[in-house]
């Protein structure tokens, strides 16, 4: 019947007005995919090798380039109270020791703290990357070599090495490193002959002495020669006072003079 259809309609004939053709062809199911992949001809795929980009190369690998430099990091608070901590504890002490910072236990520390404050002699620990940078920029940057690992700083105002040399040996976890004494730095060696040394008192006092020894010898030697011209003329004058004595006891009168005669 469709078939008929079509052949009326292909011959040019119209249906009749009111009739309708029983059978429509009607298209059911999905629409037509048209975007299969399909193998590309050979000569475009010739044409696409020949004209495909290449980038040139770089003249140094990109991992051998350094990196790019960071952002500079801000310093925190903290870092900067520590800075200045450490510069004011090297300028204001004489005495700087530095010690292996060892795992002691709470009470033998603390019994060590009070020990060394009853001599004024502190102890500071302050973390190395704060230590390290100041140090290298500063007069003490030859102590670099003692700061490894965890470090403790025993610091006083005056050089009390006799007194910290006798605490840390009844504490022989604890290690002393070196440090510098008046800016001159010492090592361990140098702390224990240092602290072999009199006091200050004692050295003053055979100082004293002998400078005034020589002032003594010199003294008497300057003054033996007057004494002894005083000497010289109270005996010229008692023998002529006793010879007078003598004359005028005889009653003699005095002989003249021979160089008044003449």
């Amino acid at each position: 019947m469709a078939v008929a259809v079509a052949g009326v309609l292909r011959g040019g004939l119209l249906p009749k007005a009111g009739w309708l053709p029983t059978l429509q062809p009607v298209r059911h199911g999905s629409k037509a995919v048209t975007r299969h992949w399909r193998v590309m001809h050979f000569q475009r795929q010739k044409l696409m090798a020949v004209t495909e980009y290449i980038p040139p190369k770089p003249a140094i690998n990109p991992r051998c380039l350094p990196p790019p430099p960071k952002p500079p990091k801000e310093e925190s608070g903290l870092i900067r109270l520590l800075r200045r901590e450490i510069a004011a504890v090297f300028r204001d002490s004489r005495m700087i020791a530095v010690c292996q910072n060892v795992a002691l236990s709470a009470e033998d520390k603390l019994l060590m703290r009070h020990q060394l404050r009853k001599h004024k002699i502190l102890t500071k620990v302050f973390p190395n990357q704060v230590l390290k940078p100041f140090l290298e920029d500063s007069k003490y940057k030859n102590l670099l070599p003692l700061f490894v690992g965890h470090n403790l700083l025993l610091v006083s105002e005056e050089p009390k090495v006799k007194e910290m040399v006798r605490i840390l040996k009844t504490v022989p976890f604890l290690p002393l490193l070196g440090g510098c004494i008046d800016d001159t730095i010492l090592s361990r060696q140098g702390f224990m002959n240092y602290a072999k040394l009199p006091s200050p008192t004692l050295l003053h006092g055979e100082l004293i002495g002998g400078l005034t020894l020589p002032m003594a010898h010199t003294h008497s030697l300057l003054q033996h020669q007057p004494f002894r011209l005083t000497a010289l003329l109270d005996q010229y004058i008692r023998q002529q006072q006793k010879g007078d004595s003598v004359g005028s006891a005889s009653g003699q009168p005095d002989l003249p003079d021979p160089a008044m005669d003449s």
